[in-house]
Parts: structure tokens; C-alpha cells; sequence
């Protein structure tokens, strides 16, 4: 009987749809039937919603490798570091044997308001523990985080006092940074980096550039090395502070899109500033569209690898429980009309995904005499007509190999175990009085402070911990690389991460090719 009542929904379905003489409503009906019939006579119970979404997933499968689907949940967390602030108590904190500890509350955030402190454990949320009973990263967001206005109790331990500490805290809007660096080097050159164009990314920016023309900043240096992209809009406005008006940015264009071209409007500030942009094969879509106006434009060098080549725009669809389709809808294309995507086959996501590990073996990373250009897709800059390859990605004008000698692989397992953090943790929970008594300022510890033998043995116990397996050869050959990073991390700590950065460019090979180029 069900076999009869399936066969004439089929029928039904497919006269109606023909009649209607649409193609595309008859793969609509069809679609709508199937998930109709299985959740009507299917053998055991089934989720409809997991349904609809396993199908979703499957056709966005069968496009290209940037059409995605997010539940509400993931659209949340997608959007929030671009979106620049979510809704919390403001601390940076990590997890120290089992505990959850501050590393800085956010300055003038909630917590630094009712007096939280960093070193302060957070023991226990709403009465409820959250320490020694494995509260993960993920738990510490669910409990920390919520709707602006609402208060949440925290009992802290503070090393040096005997009692349990208890707090109200207020929930509030935290801004989240994209800018994670902006220092002047001895030579006057400024130092910007920032890993993601969000929605105040260009602000940011140019209110850290106006501090650094204070300072005497002659020319510039955007780090763009890891950048994953953003927002166009927010590309498009920082390209602009570089470009005269009317000069082109960028354009895109798909088969149901017309072409739409982005300019300069002219009202930069930064128009004459030298500048030089430093990508990686993971600078992404909106790094790689401003590299590319600035490149074509002839208005400043890159250096650093080829970029990721990631250029196909994406629109929103959002659905009606607040989860998102994220359509792919067109390309961009940088001014002289090169494709920033790199080639992909529809379907083949896994082998799409497989693009970095394939430039790897291919040796692209390490010489640059491995890059293969497409030299049928040769294209001429705008004002000094250099020769520029499309193709996907960005090729810089100056190449910098990946340094393959710098780390050890005892090193790199320390770092990779996050036993290196884990010991600066430790031992900046237990000195970071004497440190900042002994280094009230950046500069003087900067200039004076040597990681000490202590924190070394912490680092090679911790190793241990995490069963990394000592090696007294590869521990010595790569001692230096090794001390510069732990100063790094603690400067991270009793600063921010701008102060990282500064120490770690000491040694990127990127960064330091750049500024070896600007001093000449």
C-alpha cells in the first residue's frame, strides 16, 4: 500500500513539475520529495533537520571548495573575530596544570574593572568548579561568555593570598583585535602586522600609524604572513590610504555578476610613504587582494612566497534557524586582470586541500626556481610594466625561501606539544613581580633580559611531561632559537603580543630581508 502512495507522490510531483515546464522546479520538487518520503516511511525515526543539512553538504560538495555551509552555532563563531568584539568578562587566559589562569585581563574590560588580576586562577564559575576536573578551552568560552549585562560569579585563588577571592563580574562588549603588532625599528621603519581584514581592521591600522608618524616613521612594513582575508571592504579601504584616485583596486566578476570595478577614491593619507608587503603561501583572499593592487599599481614591493590564491567571492545566505550558506558568486580579479584563484576541479575538495603539501614536495617553499609560472598568462603592471604571472596567488617580487635549518626538531616537537608555552606559563606565574619590578618598560627588558638557566630546566621537565624525548645535540645547536622564543612568549605575557613580534622578527628571515631592504 505505501509502495502505491509513494509511487503517486512521485507521479504527482513529476506531472506538476512538468507541467510547469522548469527544469529547475522539477529537480526542486524531486528534492523535496525524497526528504519527504524518508521521513515519512523510512524504517526507524529520522532527524529531519540532520536531513536537510546532510543534503545541503552534499550539494555544495559537488561546487567549489569555498561554498559552505555553517549551523547557527558555527555562523557565530565564524563571524565573531571579524565582526570585532563579542560579549564576555575580557581576559586572556590558558590552562595551567588543569587551572584556568589570567594572563591579562583586557585593559578597562569587566574584569579589570571589579579588580581581577593577572596570575588569578579562576576556580570555580556560578558556584559550579571548573578546576582539576578537565574544563577545556571550548567549556571556558560556554560559561565566560554571554549576553551584554549579564553577571557572572567567579571564585579566583591569587598567589600570595590565602582566601578565595569572589567577584561579580559584568558581562560587556570586548573588542577583538586584528592588529596584533605595530613597533618602529632603529631605522625608523614601521613595523604593522595583522592577521585577518575585519570589520576595524582599517581603523586599527591607522590609528597605530598615526602613533608611529609620532615616533618618526619613514616608511612601512605591512606583515600580511599568515593573514587568512576578511572582508573585501575592509581590503579595499586600506588599499586606499596607498593609492591615487581613480586607481584600481580590484574587480570581480561571475557568470550571474557583472563586473564591478573598486578604485581609489583619492583621499589617502598614505599615498608617498615607501612601503613593502610581506605574504606567505598562507596570506588569503583579502591579503591577497590589496598585495595585488599594491603590486600592479607599481606602488610598493612584496616579498615573502606566493600567496594562497584564494579569490572566489562568496555571498551570504542566511537561513531561517540562523545557519548560513556561503555562496561562491563570483572571482576577483586584481587590477591588470589577474585571477587571484588558483585552479580547483569541482568535487574534488580533498585534493584541493592538498595544494600546500603538494608546493611543499614540489620544493616552491624552498627555491624559487621550483615556482611554476604559467607564462601563457603573462600580465604587464600598470605604470612600470614588470611582467606578472596570474594563475593563483600572488607571486612577490622578491622571493624568500622557508628557512629549513632554523629549528630543530627537538625544538619544533617542544613547540608542537606547547611545552615551550606550558613553561613560560609556570615560571612567569612565579616571577612576574621580580620581572616587571626588575623591567618596568619593553625596551629594558628587550635589550637586557636573558632567559636563565631555571627556565630552561622548567622548559626540558616539561618536555619530558609531554614525552619529548631529550636531545642534548639538538637542544644545543638550537639553543639561541630556543631562548628567543621563550623571551618572546614572556614578553607576550607581561605585555602583548606587539612585543612579541618584535622579538621574534629578529630572526624571520621575511621581515628581515624586508628592512634590509628599505635601509638600502
Amino acid at each position: 500500500m505505501k509502495k502505491i502512495i509513494l509511487f503517486a507522490l512521485i507521479l504527482c510531483c513529476s506531472l506538476q513539475a512538468k507541467a510547469q515546464g522548469s527544469e529547475a522546479q522539477m529537480q526542486l520538487r524531486k528534492l523535496q520529495l525524497a526528504e519527504a518520503a524518508i521521513s515519512r516511511f523510512y524504517v526507524d525515526s529520522v532527524k529531519e533537520g540532520q536531513l536537510v543539512e546532510t543534503a545541503i553538504k552534499a550539494m555544495l560538495k559537488e561546487l567549489d571548495p569555498h561554498s559552505t555551509y555553517s549551523n547557527a552555532e558555527e555562523v557565530k563563531k565564524l563571524n565573531e573575530p571579524l565582526e570585532g568584539s563579542f560579549e564576555g568578562i575580557g581576559i586572556s587566559y590558558n590552562f595551567v596544570e588543569d587551572t584556568l589562569m589570567v594572563i591579562q585581563p583586557v585593559m578597562r574590560g569587566p574584569s579589570e574593572r571589579v579588580g581581577i588580576q593577572a596570575s588569578d586562577r579562576i576556580i570555580a564559575v556560578n558556584d559550579s568548579c571548573i578546576a582539576g576536573v578537565g574544563f577545556t578551552q571550548d567549556d571556558a568560552r560556554r560559561v565566560l561568555r554571554g549576553p551584554r549585562g549579564s553577571q557572572v560569579r567567579l571564585d579566583v585563588l591569587r598567589p600570595g593570598v590565602k582566601d578565595i577571592l569572589k567577584f561579580t563580574v559584568t558581562r560587556d562588549k570586548i573588542p577583538v583585535k586584528a592588529l596584533n603588532a605595530a613597533y618602529l625599528t632603529v631605522s625608523g621603519i614601521g613595523y604593522i602586522q595583522f592577521d585577518s581584514f575585519g570589520k576595524n581592521t582599517h581603523r586599527e591600522m591607522m590609528d597605530a600609524i598615526e602613533e608611529l608618524e609620532k615616533e618618526g616613521m619613514e616608511s612601512l612594513i605591512i606583515d600580511l604572513q599568515g593573514n587568512t582575508g576578511g572582508y573585501l571592504d575592509s581590503a579595499i579601504d586600506i588599499a586606499n590610504e596607498f593609492l591615487n584616485a581613480e586607481e584600481p583596486i580590484v574587480y570581480t566578476e561571475g557568470r550571474a555578476s557583472k563586473r564591478h570595478e573598486f578604485r581609489a577614491n583619492g583621499r589617502g593619507t598614505l599615498k608617498n610613504i615607501p612601503l613593502t608587503i610581506l605574504v606567505d603561501q598562507e596570506s588569503a583572499s583579502a591579503a591577497e587582494i590589496l598585495a595585488g593592487a599594491i603590486q600592479d599599481n607599481d606602488r610598493g614591493t612584496i616579498i615573502g612566497r606566493r600567496t594562497y590564491g584564494k579569490g572566489l567571492v562568496q555571498r551570504p545566505v542566511e537561513l531561517l534557524d540562523g545557519s548560513m550558506i556561503r555562496l561562491t558568486i563570483a572571482r576577483y580579479y586584481t587590477p591588470t586582470g589577474r585571477c587571484i584563484q588558483k585552479p580547483y576541479v569541482k568535487g574534488k575538495k580533498e585534493d584541493y586541500s592538498m595544494d600546500l603539501l603538494h608546493r611543499i614536495q614540489s620544493g616552491e617553499l624552498y627555491n624559487e626556481d621550483s615556482v611554476k609560472l604559467d607564462k601563457t598568462l603573462a600580465y604587464q603592471t600598470l605604470k612600470d610594466k614588470r611582467t606578472v604571472y596570474g594563475g593563483g596567488g600572488i607571486m612577490p617580487d622578491f622571493f624568500v625561501p622557508i628557512d629549513t635549518t632554523q629549528y630543530t626538531r627537538y625544538h619544533n616537537q617542544l613547540a608542537a606539544t606547547s611545552a615551550i608555552t606550558k613553561a613560560t606559563l609556570k615560571y612567569i606565574d612565579r616571577h612576574r613581580e621580580e620581572l616587571t619590578q626588575k623591567y618596568p618598560k619593553f625596551n629594558d627588558f628587550f635589550a637586557h633580559y636573558e632567559v636563565g638557566q631555571d627556565l630552561l630546566d622548567m622548559l626540558i621537565a616539561e618536555g619530558k611531561a609531554q614525552k619529548v624525548e631529550f636531545n642534548e645535540e639538538e637542544y644545543k645547536k638550537g639553543l639561541p632559537e630556543i631562548k628567543l622564543q621563550l623571551k618572546a612568549l614572556l614578553a607576550r605575557d607581561l605585555w602583548d603580543t606587539s612585543e612579541y613580534f618584535q622579538i621574534m622578527n629578529t630572526i624571520n628571515p621575511v621581515v628581515k630581508k624586508a628592512i634590509e631592504m628599505m635601509e638600502e
